[in-house]
Parts: C-alpha cells; sequence; structure tokens
C-alpha cells in the first residue's frame, strides 16, 4: 500500500510540474510586439514590449506571462524613486527550473527611462525571471557595468497604471533585497507573515 501511495504521489507531482514548467516554454519567441497587463493588490498596469529592443528579453518575458508564472508573486523590492522589484515565484520548484536556463546578454538599445521594464541581473546570463520597473529616469543603467555586463537593456514599457505602479508599498525599501534566499525557499508564507504590507501581482496575462 505504501509503494502504491509513493508512485501516486510522484506521478501526481510529475504531472503537476509539467503544467508549470515545461522546457520548451524558454525557447518560444513572441510576436514583434505586444501588450499584457498586469493585475496587482494596487489596482491594474498594462505594458507594451517591442521585440526588437531586446529579442530575447522580450521572448522570455512573454513566454513566462503567457504561460502564468506571474501569478501571486510578490513585488518584494521597492525603493522609493528606483525600482519596483518582482518575479519570484511561490513555488521553489518553478523557480529552480527557471533559473537554470538565463538567456544571453543583449546591449541597451532603449534608454531606462520612467516606467520602463528590464530584467533584473547579476552577471553573464543570469536575467531569468526577475524584471523591475524604473520609477524614475534611471540612465545610469544603461551604461552601469557589473560582473562581466554591462546595462540593464529595456524589454517593456508601462502605458496605462503608472499611477498604481507608485502606490506599491515602499516602506520596506531594499531590505527584502537582501533576503530572496528566504523567499525562493520560503515562498509568500515567509513573506506574509514577516513583512505583511507587501503587495503582490495577482496575475499577468497578454492583451489580444
Amino acid at each position: 500500500m505504501k509503494k502504491i501511495t509513493l508512485l501516486f504521489a510522484l506521478l501526481l507531482f510529475f504531472s503537476c510540474s509539467k503544467k508549470l514548467f515545461n522546457d520548451k516554454w524558454a525557447k518560444e519567441k513572441s510576436p514583434s510586439e505586444f501588450k499584457a497587463v498586469f493585475e496587482t493588490t494596487k489596482g491594474n498596469f498594462e505594458i507594451y514590449a517591442k521585440r526588437e529592443w531586446s529579442p530575447e528579453g522580450v521572448d522570455r518575458l512573454y513566454s513566462l506571462i503567457k504561460n502564468g508564472f506571474y501569478k501571486d508573486v510578490a513585488i518584494f523590492r521597492v525603493v522609493p524613486n528606483f525600482v519596483a522589484q518582482f518575479g519570484i515565484h511561490n513555488d521553489s520548484i518553478i523557480n529552480n527550473r527557471w533559473s537554470k536556463i538565463g538567456i544571453n546578454d543583449e546591449p541597451v538599445n532603449v534608454k531606462n527611462d520612467s516606467m520602463t521594464i528590464a530584467f533584473a541581473r547579476g552577471g553573464v546570463k543570469t536575467r531569468t525571471t526577475q524584471i523591475f520597473i524604473n520609477l524614475k529616469d534611471n540612465h545610469r543603467l544603461d551604461e552601469l557595468e557589473y560582473s562581466g555586463v554591462k546595462g540593464f537593456p529595456v524589454i517593456a514599457k508601462v502605458t496605462k497604471g503608472a499611477e498604481n505602479v507608485l502606490k506599491f508599498y515602499d516602506k520596506y525599501g531594499d531590505k527584502l533585497g537582501f533576503r530572496q534566499d528566504s523567499i525562493q525557499k520560503y515562498g509568500n508564507k515567509y513573506i506574509q507573515k514577516k513583512y505583511p504590507e507587501i503587495d503582490f501581482i495577482i496575475k499577468a496575462s497578454i492583451i489580444k
């Protein structure tokens, strides 16, 4: 009986994992341009993405949105007059799968103006799932060199709902930016217990 129960649990696990992640998603190509809407605890905002700005970056963003990655995702790092960052999934298994498939680095073709969006990265080929919204003109991010890469390529722009983006709770500042390992390991329960005011992306979807 125990063997049957274990087998059933494993089958259920792999079935669920397949629905939440598929290797082919990391190879998807986006349209030349697309729009998407993000529903958040502070209201909606819409974005516009253009593939020529950062082809691999826009491809990844499109795939993440299309395949439901940004669902119940904490906006864990909101630094006033700088950036609002999110992109750590509540499920550590999903995080691990995506984090192993970083996309190639690309040049900055569009300035990091206020309300533009770029992938966070900490070195060569580390753009995976975390993105940030510039809360002001951050042009120094166009040229900033760090760990072998230069700049943060813009992949999209907020076109509607900027006023809602500016409402994201920012009193924790960079505290959770330094606790990403805990978020990865313990998920939303950790955030809601330790940092209850944090806002969330409820879900994101492509506008057809």
